[in-house]
């Protein structure tokens, strides 16, 4: 009879944030163990934030955001109209990490790019 006693004390709890927290997480390193990634369940990663325009570095590879409505800061321009890139690793994120811009605004191959 006492085995049943302290049974029934138990007291049913709900799970708290804790728990849940902690089972997101388990979910993340289950999966990411398992080599995924959320571009494999259709999330891409914008290049800039909605408010912002992605620019170019002139003579280097690499970029940065502006916010729109302001002009590009001293030593980038803004992306070749129809060469933007959107989303990482899109088709023009790539090409970017090879090619950039001269001083004469002409799309030039960078020697050892990524």
């Amino acid at each position: 009879m006492t085995a049943f006693r302290r049974i029934s004390r138990l007291r049913m709890t709900r799970p708290g944030k804790r728990h849940l927290i902690a089972a997101a997480v388990s979910a993340t390193a289950v999966l990411a163990l398992a080599g995924c990634s959320l571009s494999d369940f259709g999330y891409e990663e914008g290049i800039c934030m909605e408010n912002e325009y992605p620019t170019l570095a002139v003579g280097a590879i690499g970029g940065d955001c502006v916010t729109k409505g302001e002009e590009p800061p001293k030593g980038y321009v803004r992306y070749p109209e129809g060469k933007e890139p959107q989303k990482v690793d899109d088709k023009w994120d790539k090409y970017w990490d090879t090619h950039t811009v001269d001083k004469e605004g002409r799309i030039v191959e960078v020697p050892g790019g990524n």
